[in-house]
């Protein structure tokens, strides 16, 4: 089913081209369905990149999705224009009325800063907040995933040695939940991050359940069943050359950065690699948009009540 992006987005040309079915508000208006309505708070500097790598895995679902572009209300970009998030992306402040079937929360590239010194923490405290009563199922990523469980569970991130960098091997946990349906019992996934989520620190009224883990990198998704949501610290929606560019651009500061794991063919930076994760995150995708499909209100006034 095709999804609704914003009319001439950039990243439609994109997605197009990849065969990802996309339509426009004229067509959508013809369609006598609720469609999914999806938010996607980006706190990424590349916000063309992010839409298209979050939009194409949305986009292979049945369902039809209205996916809105949401930005931090008081904070400026340094990598994209102002002009573009006009026209492209609704403030916070601006869509707080409204509720959501879904709403993705990226991670940013900030892992260094304690929560508190992000000048944004006291508008994504109230995010996470109003998540609870405006939107039916939230989906956390990396950064926005450790924020989420400091906020709502007071746990605090663990920093590493070294960054992981690079495709390991997962492993899945919960075979029964709807979110894992058809997942293999072991599968790669691209990871980029300084911190980790110590499992001895985690609740311990089973609130929180770990879906998928990894024997070298640890954690990776969390169900949180007090604040209905789900936590991803890795990467499903990486495109294949997303750690090589890091690497490269890494590189070219002169940070000497380790070469990803498992990633480059025979470790050659030079050779393309392979995207080894894509089946995998498409299908988790279905599985998260066919479970909220499954038990979001059809009014969409009561999700929150």
């Amino acid at each position: 089913m095709p999804i609704r992006i914003p009319d001439n987005l950039p990243a439609r040309e994109t997605l197009e081209k990849e065969g990802v079915a996309v339509m426009d508000s004229a067509r959508a208006a013809r369609q006598d369905i609720r469609p999914l309505q999806i938010g996607l708070l980006n706190l990424m500097p590349n916000k063309e990149r992010t839409e298209v790598q979050f939009a194409r895995l949305i986009a292979a679902s049945p369902m039809q999705t209205d996916l809105t572009l949401v930005r931090i209300s008081d904070h400026k970009s340094k990598n994209t224009s102002e002009e573009y998030l006009q026209t492209f992306y609704s403030k916070w402040e601006d869509i707080r009325s409204r509720k959501f079937d879904g709403l993705i929360v990226t991670g940013a590239p900030i892992a260094h800063l304690p929560f508190e010194e992000v000048r944004y923490w006291p508008e994504m405290v109230e995010i996470m907040d109003w998540t609870q009563t405006n939107v039916h199922s939230p989906l956390f990523i990396c950064w926005g995933v450790q924020a989420a469980l400091y906020h709502f569970h007071g746990v605090e991130r663990k920093r590493r040695p070294e960054k992981a960098v690079g495709v390991y091997r997962h492993q899945n946990k919960k075979p029964g939940s709807p979110y894992l349906r058809g997942f293999s019992d072991d599968f790669a996934i691209p990871v980029s991050r300084y911190n980790d989520i110590d499992r001895d620190t985690l609740p311990q009224d089973g609130s929180l359940e770990i879906l998928i883990d990894s024997d070298e990198v640890g954690i990776c998704m969390l169900e949180d069943h007090k604040y209905r949501a789900l936590y991803m610290l890795n990467h499903f929606e990486y495109d294949a050359r997303s750690l090589a560019d890091e690497y490269e651009r890494d590189e070219k500061a002169g940070l000497n950065p380790a070469m990803p794991v498992n990633y480059f063919p025979d470790n050659d930076p030079t050779k393309m690699p392979l995207n080894k994760w894509r089946s995998t995150g498409h299908l988790f995708f279905q599985n998260w948009i066919n479970e909220m499909y499954q038990t979001t209100p059809y009014d969409i006034d009561e999700i929150g009540k």
